[in-house]
């Protein structure tokens, strides 16, 4: 398996455990029955849990088009160095991302994901150049 598609494998399984975190800490907080209903109230969840949350949207908003970007690069035949570095960037962004967002560290967010949208440009860039 190619570079590419090893980090495209290891962001679909970041994306599919981001929801553990959040959800789990909301059971073990507002009880296991109210987590899994819907309660009418809800006490104020301590601020990570929401932003995990958030965390999980943005994964879930940003990988599809990492995936079709590296799929189009794998089946167009031109995945290289560079893609792959492009998709080693997305991953280890989206990762760092993911823990300073839950960590409620802004600035450092806000590069994590910059990054991760670089990794995706330079996926691009290799299609089509």
């Amino acid at each position: 398996m190619t570079p590419d598609l090893t980090y495209l494998a290891w962001s679909a399984i970041l994306c599919l455990f981001l929801w553990w975190p959040h959800v789990n800490a909301r059971a073990l907080i507002v009880g296991p029955k109210s987590a899994l209903g819907y309660p009418d109230s809800v006490p104020e969840l301590p601020k990570w849990i929401g932003r995990g949350a958030r965390a999980h949207a943005n994964m879930i908003e940003n990988l599809p088009a990492f995936a079709a970007l590296v799929l189009v690069a794998h089946v167009g035949g031109v995945a290289n160095e560079m893609t792959a570095l492009g998709a080693a960037i997305f991953f280890w962004g989206k990762l760092v991302h993911v823990i300073v967002f839950m960590l409620g560290l802004p600035y450092i967010r806000t590069a994590a994901f910059f990054a991760s949208w670089i990794g995706m440009v330079l996926i691009g860039w290799e299609i089509l150049t």
